[in-house]
């Protein structure tokens, strides 16, 4: 290019990236940065105005590029009239960027060299040139990304682990290792939650008092951080990876993965903190009280009358306490949240006994078993329907999976004809997805075998709940989901189960 008119220089930027913020690429930057500005230095009629220069990020997206967003803000100032890069790769991988963006700057009246490629957008056939440069420069990027993800993924399989350090643990090199300091904290939320019935908020607050350090990434105790570690299955030793997955390699954006990619799930992979029966006690726990949530009762310890208990003086909730007896020995009792404490004035309603609430409640269960049956076989009816629904869900998701492990197959084979992987790499994958894919075909075949019939399973989930109805055994669970509320006032109890119109009532002394 020429001076706009004698003695007038053009104004010049020049813009630099590199993908990684690797020492070697640091560097690497640096040389590109001092070229650019010895290159501009010593044209005639050219001024530097900056170098803009991104590191350690992507290029198939600007809208990561710091450096990059400012120098088009610039351009659109007319601080310069002319940008140098070296290729259109480093520019950008998106054809429709490079496009967007190159269109932009000659509106503005600004022109794009680009040095390897040999372009410039000031040019007549600049835009068809960069197109197809573009184009080829993109397609070699989502190469690149496939031959990451595949490359990940096999290293995940070899037990690799991708993360960061976490309370409990500490990951190096892709190795995990039980820090003991964060463990005994692991293990004294567990104990909190599944031993002495404490709910995610309480643990969070009392970690807080007793001074407990959280881990480096995290912020504060907090209910969410604990229902975390109590969801981690990395804490009994298993290790589960791919949880997220980049639907694109254009934006780099993470989802969160439901099924659209496979885990890599590897059991007993490392050192457990907490036993696998503890954990999956945990689990159940979980789904239990968030049960209790969904159905609108608020969590307190979650015992089978927890928040069912109603005080008919006060209208207050009744909470559980432990009280001793004469030979020292303890029970579980109940009283009204707003009874006398501490010299306070509050409601005087009476104590419960634990033991003799659950007799009361088999007794009326026991006593009107025929009735109870009669009115949970809509419950039944709903069960036998989602039994049904999930036989099905489970032949999609094979189905899913099927056509899941047939893509990577065809992957391997695209990777194979490219030289990314060796003939013996080949062949132990196609064996390995051959006998996979067989495997699931085998599942869904027995899957699509005749099912029981929807009167059979009736029948059955009948049996089993007349035989515990029967039984006289306490099972917290069951008795739980049947009873909906109990009332209780100085000399009498009200007791009000699911699905049932009656009202029991049964009177006694103080």
């Amino acid at each position: 290019m020429t001076a706009k008119s004698s003695g007038e220089k053009i104004r010049v930027a020049a813009y630099c990236r590199v993908s990684t913020d690797k020492d070697d690429q640091i560097n690497s930057l640096e040389s590109q940065k001092r070229y650019f500005s010895e290159y501009i230095c010593r044209t005639p009629c050219w001024e530097l105005v900056e170098v803009y220069a991104d590191e350690g990020v992507t290029g198939t997206s600007t809208q990561k590029r710091s450096a990059f967003n400012r120098m088009i803000d610039d351009a659109s100032k007319h601080r310069f009239s002319l940008i140098i890069t070296k290729e259109i790769s480093r520019f950008a991988r998106n054809t429709l960027d490079s496009i967007f963006y190159t269109r932009k700057l000659k509106e503005w009246g600004v022109g794009v060299i680009f040095m390897n490629d040999n372009i410039n957008t000031l040019d007549a056939d600049s835009e068809l040139r960069l197109t197809i440069m573009s184009s080829i420069a993109q397609e070699e990027s989502r190469k690149t990304s496939d031959r990451v993800k595949w490359g990940q993924k096999r290293r995940m399989e070899q037990g690799v682990v991708f993360g960061r350090s976490m309370l409990g643990y500490d990951v190096t090199d892709g190795k995990i290792k039980v820090n003991e300091d964060g463990a005994e904290t692991v293990r004294l939320i567990f104990r909190k939650f599944l031993f002495e019935g404490k709910g995610t908020h309480v643990i969070a607050r009392e970690l807080k008092e007793e001074g407990i350090e959280t881990a480096s990434y995290m912020k504060s105790w907090s209910n969410t951080a604990i229902l975390r570690i109590l969801r981690n299955e990395k804490y009994c030793g298993d290790l589960v990876q791919k949880k997220t997955y980049t639907p694109s390699y254009l934006d780099h954006l993470k989802r969160c993965n439901k099924g659209e990619e496979d885990y890599v799930i590897i059991r007993n992979h490392h050192e457990a903190i907490i036993s696998r029966d503890v954990f999956e006690k945990t689990a159940k726990e979980l789904q239990r009280r968030g049960s209790a949530v969904k159905y609108g009762e608020k969590y307190s310890a979650r015992y089978c009358f927890s928040g069912k208990l109603k005080c008919g003086l006060c209208g207050k909730s009744y909470v559980s306490l432990t009280k001793k007896r004469r030979n020292s020995s303890t029970y579980k009792a109940w009283r009204c949240s707003e009874n006398a404490k501490n010299g306070t004035a509050g409601c005087d309603n009476v104590y419960i006994n634990d033991d003799a609430l659950k007799e009361l409640l088999m007794k009326i269960i026991s006593e009107t078993g025929c009735s109870a049956l009669n009115q949970t076989k809509k419950i039944i009816k709903e069960t036998v329907i989602f039994e049904n629904g999930n036989i099905k869900n489970e032949a999609n998701s094979i189905s899913r999976k099927i056509a899941s492990e047939e893509s990577k197959k065809k992957r391997l084979i695209e990777l194979y004809i490219e030289g990314a992987v060796t003939k013996k790499e080949f062949e132990e994958l196609s064996s390995k997805y051959n006998a996979e894919i067989k495997n699931l075909q085998d599942k869904l075949s027995k899957g699509n075998a005749p099912k029981q019939t929807e009167r059979n399973i009736e029948s059955n989930i009948y049996n089993e709940l007349e035989e515990m109805l029967s039984g006289g055994a306490w099972d917290d669970d069951f008795y739980g989901n049947i009873l909906e509320k109990i009332v209780i006032y100085k000399q009498k109890i009200e007791v009000k189960l699911y699905g049932c119109d009656d009202i029991f009532t049964f009177s006694f002394d103080v």
